[in-house]
């Protein structure tokens, strides 16, 4: 026990009466002879988790071998333990005996533990058939460490087998991993999309429960706990959550060089070991419209830009009246200034009348009003606009018709939505753009970049909104509000006068300026 925790503890304790003492005392005994403690923070959650899935982790050092190691031998009578190779192993071997203290037990040789009633056995997942050899091999706490460097397809194999012939014994998944890497382990992202995917529509907070089943090769979200049937087949419905854990959760770390050997690591490396980024160093699909180096080098410029004041030029809005969708209004300001998007969920959003306030109580400058017209979900938006307050309000239809063409003049676009995504990504383009500067916004970055796009013939074809939808399982809300704030920048700015200027009036300015 560190000095900070033990000090923490002292002072807990140090109003206690004798009988609290004594029940205290009680109550820590059994957890203080299986030699164990979860640090607090992260870990005890994590260690105390209702969840039937856990993700355990993200940063290095932040605990998350030993969480695996500690539930072996406090809470589970029969666990495995999973690494990509028995190479990997070692080092959670030696720590094992550090936790119990005793080789007593210990099977170096067949990598297995039996002690005190209690049985763990370590395994490797990385030889092809590796995950056969554990069929029917019944465990209540079935591990992995460092998750994202397994196959997905195996762990779905093994964890078919979780379970125990003691009623009262609870039953559990852990997977405790740092980020994947040269995307390597997406699909923890898949399984854990509600906190870790930007693009998710109703995101979870750390910790929370969220139910889902497996159906295949594709992971269902559902409301809660139950049973889904399908053509006959029954799936459960297991409680899934991510606890995330850093350096600084670590006591025993935190305050060793280990921080500075992770500073000085290159990116994303960096960001995947010292933040625990789940996205940094994700490759960009071939047909992306818009790479995500682009977004993110314009959200640096935004973090960097120098707070004063701008005139607001244009302000967007994609409408949603209630669903799962969200109205996002998007301002852009001089200079290429995108400002933080002011957003409210669909089911929030009940009349034209509210969004169309929302529009003018974020409204600076008399700046350009424009609305989402596909759906005509914006025209009720543009009437009260122009009924009540007497504002014109633009609407863009995005499958609409366009005549314009690539800033190379090589390839048209077949609707207005290809267009306006294509001159967004022009100008974001390092070498040929406009220095846009937009909010660090995880879900605008994710919503920009997830977008693919076709050339057919000579014209580039976009995905649509509901295609997007249907692929990710969320609307690009965001995205669609700065495209459409940056398509009619051009109708706010005046453009300069070519007629020549007057001449100056003789005399200088003080006899120009008394008459």
């Amino acid at each position: 026990m560190t000095t900070d925790v033990l000090a923490e503890f002292k002072a807990l304790i140090a109003g206690m009466s004798a009988d609290e003492l004594a029940e205290l005392d009680d109550m820590i005994e059994p957890e203080l002879d299986q030699g164990w403690l979860p640090n607090p923070g992260p870990q005890t959650d994590a260690f105390l988790s209702q969840a039937d899935i856990l993700l355990y982790g993200g940063a290095a050092g932040g605990g998350k071998s030993d969480l695996l190691l500690g539930l072996t031998q406090t809470q589970h009578k029969k666990a495995v333990i999973f690494r990509r190779a028995y190479t990997d192993i070692r080092g959670l071997a030696d720590r094992l005996l550090e936790i119990v203290g005793s080789r007593d037990g210990w099977n170096g040789a067949d990598k297995v533990l039996k002690r005190n009633g209690r049985l763990l056995e370590f395994g490797a997942l990385e030889k092809p058939g590796a995950e056969l050899t554990w069929q029917g091999r019944d465990h209540d706490l079935i591990g992995f460490d460092e998750g994202a460097q397994l196959s997905s397809a195996k762990v779905k194999f093994v964890i078919g087998w979780l379970r125990s012939k003691d009623p009262k014994q609870r039953c559990r998944i852990v997977i405790a991993s740092n980020p994947p890497m040269g995307g390597e382990g997406d699909w923890l992202i898949e399984w854990f999309a509600p906190w870790l995917d930007p693009m998710f529509a109703n995101p979870a907070r750390d910790g929370e429960l969220r139910w889902a089943y497996i159906k295949g090769d594709q992971t269902i979200w559902v409301d809660g706990p139950g049973v889904t049937v399908i053509e006959g087949e029954s799936y459960e419905h297991q409680s899934r959550t991510f606890i995330p854990a850093l350096l600084d959760d670590n006591p025993f770390l935190r305050d060793s060089g280990y921080r500075g050997r992770l500073q000085n690591l290159p990116e994303p490396l960096r960001s995947q070991l010292l933040k625990g980024d789940f996205l940094a160093g994700r490759e960009d699909h071939e047909w992306q419209v818009i790479p995500s180096e682009w977004i993110r080098l314009a959200q640096e410029r935004w973090e960097k830009a120098p707070e004063k004041r701008r005139r607001m030029l244009a302000l967007s809005a994609d409408v949603a009246l209630g669903g799962k969708d969200w109205t996002v209004l998007a301002p852009l300001y001089e200079g290429g200034w995108f400002g933080p998007l002011v957003k409210k969920p669909g089911v929030e959003c009940q009349s034209p009348d509210q969004i169309a306030l929302m529009m003018l109580q974020a409204r600076r400058d008399e700046a350009d009003l424009s609305v989402d017209g596909t759906g005509g979900w914006g025209s009720g938006v543009r009437s009260h606009l122009k009924k009540d307050h007497g504002i014109d309000c633009h609407s863009i239809v995005f499958s609409a018709a366009s005549q314009a063409r690539t800033a190379d003049g090589k390839l048209g676009f077949f609707n207005l939505r290809s267009m306006m995504y294509w001159r967004l990504r022009e100008a974001l383009d390092p070498d040929l753009g406009d220095d846009i500067m937009l909010p660090n916004d995880k879900r605008l970055a994710a919503q920009l970049s997830v977008g693919r796009y076709t050339v057919r013939g000579d014209r580039i074809l976009m995905e649509s909104k509901d295609d997007i939808k249907e692929r990710v399982g969320s609307s690009p809300d965001d995205g669609d509000a700065v495209v459409m704030a940056w398509h009619r920048r051009a109708a706010s700015i005046k453009p300069r006068s070519t007629q020549p200027k007057p001449p100056a009036p003789r005399g200088g300015p003080a006899d120009w300026m008394r008459g």
